[in-house]
This record gives C-alpha cells, sequence and structure tokens, in this order.
C-alpha cells in the first residue's frame, strides 16, 4: 500500500495557526519566524488544492476545508505526541476501549478485569456500559460485548456463554411461592424481550397463563434493583448476579430457566484487531471457560 505524502511541517503550522488564529502567535509558539508558518500554510494549500484560511486585515478567518481538518488534525498530532512519550519513557501503553452490556459489566467483567490488568499491565482498558444498543464506529470502541444471537450486520461476533434467565426475587416474596403459577399473582419484572416470561412459562409447564402484571425495563440492572426492593419478581441470568444471591438478597424460588441467548464479544469487520484487542479476546475466551 503506497501512503499519501504527508508535509507534516506544513500540517503543524496549519494546526497552530488555526488554533489561535493568528501566524505570529503559531509563530512564537513554534519557535520560528511568522513568514515561515505563512509559507508552510500556502504550501499545504496548493498541496491540497484548497484555501484553508481567508486573510483578513486582522487576522484569520478559518474556511470550511480549514475547519473540517482541523479536528482531525490535532487528535493525530495529539496521539503521535502521546505515543512518542511513551516510546521516551521506555513504556510503549496501548488503550482499549471496550463497551459492555451494564449487566456483564457489573457481574462478570468487573470482579475479573484485575486479573486482566495483571498480565496485561502495558494495556489501558476504558470501559463503557450500554443497555445492548450500540455503534462500534460512532462510538469510538475497540470492541463490545453484547447479548443476542451474535448476528450484528457489519460485525464479528465470537460467542462466550449463554446466560440462561430464571426467576429472581426477595426471600420474603419466595415465600409465598410453591407452584410456578404462583408468579401470575405477583408483578412479573422483563426486558425489552416480550414473550420472556410467556417462554418461562412454557418452559415450566404453565399452559397459557392469563395476561401478567409486568414491568418493563431496558436495563437488567435497574431490574435487579427493583427486585431486591421488592417491586416484583424478576427474571434475569443468575450467573450474572451470584454475589447478591451468594448474600442471601435475593434467591431464585425455582429452577426452571430459559435461553435466549449468548453474550458475545463483536468488533468490526472492517478493522484488523490491534495487539490489545487480540489479547483482551484471548483473556476473554479463558476467563469464560473457568468455572465459577
Amino acid at each position: 500500500m503506497t501512503r499519501p505524502y504527508l508535509p507534516l511541517n506544513a500540517l503543524r503550522a496549519f494546526e497552530a495557526a488555526a488554533r489561535h488564529a493568528s501566524f505570529t502567535r503559531a509563530a512564537e509558539e513554534l519557535h520560528v519566524t511568522q513568514a515561515a508558518v505563512s509559507h508552510h500554510v500556502k504550501q499545504l494549500e496548493l498541496h491540497l488544492n484548497r484555501s484553508l484560511f481567508r486573510r483578513l486585515p486582522r487576522g484569520l478567518a478559518i474556511t470550511p476545508e480549514g475547519e473540517a481538518l482541523l479536528p482531525v488534525l490535532g487528535d493525530s498530532l495529539d496521539r503521535m505526541g502521546e505515543m512518542l512519550q511513551r516510546l521516551q519513557d521506555g513504556e510503549v501503553r496501548e488503550i482499549l476501549t471496550v463497551g459492555a452490556v451494564g449487566t456483564f459489566a457489573v457481574g462478570w467483567l468487573l470482579p475479573r478485569l484485575n486479573d486482566f490488568h495483571t498480565r496485561h499491565p502495558l494495556i489501558e482498558v476504558r470501559l463503557s456500559t450500554h443497555n445492548n444498543k450500540v455503534d462500534l464506529a460512532a462510538e469510538g470502541l475497540d470492541c463490545a460485548i453484547r447479548f443476542g444471537d451474535g448476528g450484528w450486520h457489519g460485525n464479528e461476533a465470537m460467542p462466550l456463554f449463554e446466560a440462561p434467565l430464571s426467576p429472581i426475587c426477595t426471600p420474603l416474596l419466595a415465600a409465598s411461592l410453591t407452584h410456578p403459577t404462583d408468579l401470575l399473582s405477583h408483578t412479573l419484572l422483563r426486558s425489552y424481550r416480550d414473550q420472556e416470561w410467556s417462554q418461562w412459562f412454557a418452559t415450566a409447564r404453565v399452559a397459557h397463563p392469563p395476561p401478567m402484571r409486568t414491568m418493563r425495563f431496558d436495563s437488567s440492572l435497574a431490574m435487579m434493583e427493583a427486585a431486591r426492593q421488592g417491586a416484583g419478581i424478576a427474571l434475569l441470568p443468575p450467573c450474572m448476579f451470584a454475589h447478591a444471591l451468594a448474600m442471601g438478597e435475593v434467591v431464585q424460588p425455582f429452577p426452571t430457566s430459559i435461553s435466549l441467548g449468548s453474550y458475545w464479544l463483536t468488533w468490526l469487520k472492517s478493522r484488523k484487531p490491534s495487539p490489545a484487542m487480540a489479547a483482551f479476546r484471548d483473556w476473554l475466551v479463558g476467563a469464560a471457560e473457568e468455572p465459577g
């Protein structure tokens, strides 16, 4: 692949002049003459065949083309400077931006993330949570962990593990439950998937349950908190709330569960995984295979 010619001195001169709206102040920052800055910018404009500034009697006004170039160039110069500093310090650190479903992040990833840091001390993980709706490119994510069937357009998807759903509630509510039909007298907490309780009742061999009183949530974490406060009975993956179950804050009144999908690690098909992405992927696979 032939890379385009990049006039780096001219790009630095333009970026500084655009930030200061002044050739003079840019020259002071770069420790060159005002004429040198003006010359570099003019050479860049000739190279692009575009005007980047309008020269005014009292300063500069950036053109639309210049406005489009400035943020990209500024970010690139910052990243180059950051990497050069790391090389100078003798440590090449990689930043890995990961998006994760909130339930997975809190219930599974965070308790194990210190192990990843111990194994890969030069990879800085930047974690953001989402409610299963994520745009990798728009949000600048290297990879994302989602729940579903693996069918996300334009994405590679690697399965991690299933997370079957089962009723979860307070011990007080559980004391009134002896048969799955008893659930129908309580408020049932559910996600955006309309049929999940119907599927659970079918698996529990409760035929054609009557209309159910439900409360809908866009976050399993919020649903768990509602269940913890006694607002109803939630249909959640027990493996993501092992701590609350172990502490006795909530219980699983019936063993019946249903599987509606798996957790997946996803990344853009158009992007070759970086060394940090590959290390995180391999660590996830190994951690997912461990019991508990």
